[in-house]
């Protein structure tokens, strides 16, 4: 009989702890000064292209108190919990649960609901570069496909708005997807700069070099498209081409269609 209460005893508590802990589903975020939708999507393990479609935004553009939707777990504080205990217990950073809740303090009380950011987010502070230094540091990450510099991110951005300006979000990340596709295969340089100023048969590989629309600055679109496609993110899956459907270019035409995006065309290689 005592065991038996034990027992009854331990499946209550469980099936307490249980309830309290739900399924990822739609919660809120509050934007603050210096978030962005990239930075809001690595916090909660998701893009900048699907927190636009959730959002119903036009823009990556957001401000300080603009309520946005999230897909992430949710936790209902019990008594006797701390924020400490909470973000050990998921596995995440008490910084990461803090940014993600907005809570700078230690004030949480039971019945409160709590998001739970991934376990993989990563920083949010975009690399400091000194401005005495002549060469921006290498920034790695756990999603990070190649390794990159500030000065890295900043080119592909300008690329990336001059190929691709008044283009679907998605095309921008294509467009710098491309770019980090040719880095990762050994038929071109090695490097983001030496692919975008690269030169075969005499020619640009990319007309915003030649045309000098690569000076221009980048929209904070075009720069969360770059950060999407540094970090892995690639809608063509591989592709090592682009060009715009109006051209009468054969060669281009040759190649095997991996996307279209309004009047946009990405190929593979072969």
């Amino acid at each position: 009989m005592f065991k038996s209460k034990k027992l009854k005893a331990l499946m209550l508590t469980l099936g307490l702890s249980m309830l309290s802990a739900q399924s990822v589903h739609a919660a809120s975020y509050t934007v603050t000064s210096g978030d962005s939708l990239y930075t809001i999507g690595n916090l909660f393990n998701t893009n900048t292209t699907t927190l636009m479609q959730n959002n119903n935004l036009s823009s990556s553009n957001i401000y300080p108190g603009q309520v946005l939707n999230v897909s992430c777990k949710t936790y209902t504080v019990q008594a006797g919990d701390s924020l400490y205990l909470i973000a050990r217990n998921y596995g995440v950073p008490l910084s990461s649960l803090r940014q993600a809740n907005n809570k700078w303090d230690n004030l949480i009380y039971p019945g409160q609901s709590l998001n739970i950011p991934s376990a993989a987010s990563t920083s949010t502070v975009a690399p400091k570069v000194a401005s005495t230094s002549t060469v921006a540091p290498k920034v790695a990450s756990s999603t990070a496909s190649i390794l990159y510099t500030a000065a890295d991110v900043d080119l592909l951005a300008r690329l990336i708005q001059a190929e691709a300006q008044g283009a679907p979000y998605s095309a921008k990340v294509a467009v710098g997807a491309v770019v980090i596709n040719r880095v990762q295969d050994s038929r071109f340089p090695k490097t983001i700069s030496s692919v975008i100023y690269q030169k075969d048969g005499g020619y640009y590989q990319f007309s915003p070099v030649l045309n000098g629309w690569i000076n221009k600055p980048a929209s904070q679109d075009s720069i969360s498209a770059a950060y999407e496609a540094l970090n892995g993110a690639d809608p063509t899956n591989g592709a090592l081409y682009y060009f715009d459907d109006s051209t009468k270019n054969t060669w281009l035409w040759s190649k095997t269609v991996a996307l279209r995006v309004a009047n946009m065309v990405f190929s593979y290689y072969n």
